[in-house]
């Protein structure tokens, strides 16, 4: 039984408060971490039938675990590698219907059918990656890269120097 007192039958409505509880979260947070801690939470609490919502940040050529809200994941990605570690190669989302049609695919939960995946860039620097995972196929839409879209977009706007 869903709990979340926050969301409604209106997925864009979630999706709205969705971006309105980050903003409200991290207006008075310097910490990079605790605002990925409760930007993972957010979107995991926000959004249906997702498994996995989480962050990767970028280290010597490859992608570090961050916080997250789901199954254990792998520890370290290697650029260019896997679904996250092509969108930080090429900086752009990957919005991937059947991860299990994905060459390279890195199955970190095997209940994972789905995911999509939007680098996080400053100044043409790659930080991270937002990364979330659906046990259904497809699951991602034009809706969905919308929002997690802007979702990013306000993360930018955190003190990333702890990174």
């Amino acid at each position: 039984m869903d709990e979340n007192i926050y969301k409604t039958d209106n997925i864009k409505d979630n999706y709205d408060t969705m971006l309105l509880m980050l903003k409200g979260q991290i207006s008075d947070e310097m910490n990079i971490i605790a605002n990925l801690s409760n930007a993972s939470a957010i979107v995991k609490a926000m959004t249906n039938d997702i498994n996995w919502a989480g962050f990767y940040l970028a280290g010597d050529n490859e992608l570090i675990l961050g916080p997250f809200q789901g199954m254990p994941a792998c520890n370290r990605i290697k650029i260019g590698k896997g679904v996250c570690g092509t969108a930080a190669a090429t900086k752009k989302i990957m919005r991937i219907d059947n991860v299990h049609e994905f060459k390279g695919h890195i199955a970190c939960d095997s209940a994972s059918n789905s995911e999509i995946v939007l680098p996080i860039v400053i100044d043409e620097k790659l930080v991270g990656v937002l990364d979330i995972d659906s046990p259904t196929v497809a699951r991602f839409g034009e809706l969905e890269e919308e929002y997690f879209k802007k979702f990013v977009e306000i993360l930018v706007q955190c003190d990333w120097k702890l990174i």
